[in-house]
């Protein structure tokens, strides 16, 4: 009876050291805010078939996780998990950007999108991070004016 209190004592103690050592890899990312946008840019950032891209990068401008939201509405609450992930590890401070457009490429500015960043950095485990997204490159406009054959005037 004795080396059955024995065995269990030691197994119960692998178990609490493998669960607890399990614990600290599983909540290695975990970020959660608010995309705001101002209320001049709303109508234009609900638009239909929008996608919002939160885009988190680290040290290097090299994007580590991103989350896509398509027809977001604004004030828009987001949480980041390790299933956003682009990368194995994330250390270090981290720069966390926001871009919505229609075209649905992320890096290529072109009018009409709206983009944003937070001043400063955040962190992996960071809660109510509040970014807002208040840059534009103006409306979308269409050409006007065009003549003769269209794809002969818009490659010169």
């Amino acid at each position: 009876m004795k080396k059955l209190f024995i065995l269990l004592a030691v197994c119960s103690a692998g178990a609490y050291f493998f669960c607890a050592s399990r614990h600290v890899e599983e909540g290695r990312f975990s970020l959660a805010g608010t995309v705001t946008v101002p209320e001049q840019l709303v109508c234009m950032a609900q638009g239909d078939n929008n996608s919002c891209a939160i885009v988190v990068k680290n040290e290097a401008d090299v994007p580590v996780a991103i989350k896509r939201i398509i027809n977001p509405k604004f004030p828009l609450e987001f949480a980041m998990s390790e299933e956003d992930l682009l990368a194995e590890k994330v250390d270090g401070d981290l720069k966390l950007e926001v871009q919505i457009n229609n075209h649905g490429r992320l890096g290529v500015l072109k009018k009409g999108d709206i983009f944003g960043s937070v001043e400063g950095i955040v962190h992996a485990t960071d809660k109510n991070v509040v970014v807002q997204a208040d840059k534009t490159l103006g409306p979308v406009q269409l050409a006007r004016n065009v003549k003769g054959n269209f794809f002969r005037t818009a490659a010169r």
